[in-house]
């Protein structure tokens, strides 16, 4: 895959940033992750920030670096397989979490319970900027 010259970390922030106002004008996904609390790791992969989840709300999201903060699961990947995760129409192998693993472009760690679990919740969460993407393509 060609990166996209968008595709760097502080792009990746910038995009995560965004991500409690997205999921807030999403009530079927907060609906969906009432059940959630948990503190996680979520980005890019050497810049990640640490997300506190409760009832399935983003209630802090905080970029790194972050000493000494703890987290259940980690979920990072490259920005390049960021940018292509969050395409309108995202190529084969780039259109779902677990399948960036298996590509070797994400990281899965920790205490995988929480992830797997609500990981329908976790897969919509991450793709809300592709709606960005999608405004952009019509």
């Amino acid at each position: 895959m060609t990166p996209s010259p968008d595709a760097t970390d502080d792009a990746v922030i910038r995009a995560f940033a965004g991500l409690p106002a997205l999921l807030d004008r999403a009530p079927a996904l907060i609906a969906r992750g009432r059940l959630l609390d948990c503190d996680c790791r979520l980005g890019p992969m050497d810049h990640p920030c640490y997300a506190t989840i409760r009832g399935g709300r983003i209630v802090e999201l905080t970029p790194a670096p972050v000493l000494m903060r703890s987290w259940r699961f980690s979920y990072r990947a490259t920005a390049v397989a960021w940018m292509a995760y969050w395409q309108a129409e995202p190529k084969p192998g780039w259109h779902d979490l677990l399948a960036l693993t298996k590509r070797g472009e994400a990281v899965l760690e920790g205490d995988l319970h929480p992830f797997m679990t609500h990981l329908q919740y976790f897969k919509d969460l991450l793709a809300l900027p592709r709606a960005k993407a999608e405004a952009a393509a019509s």
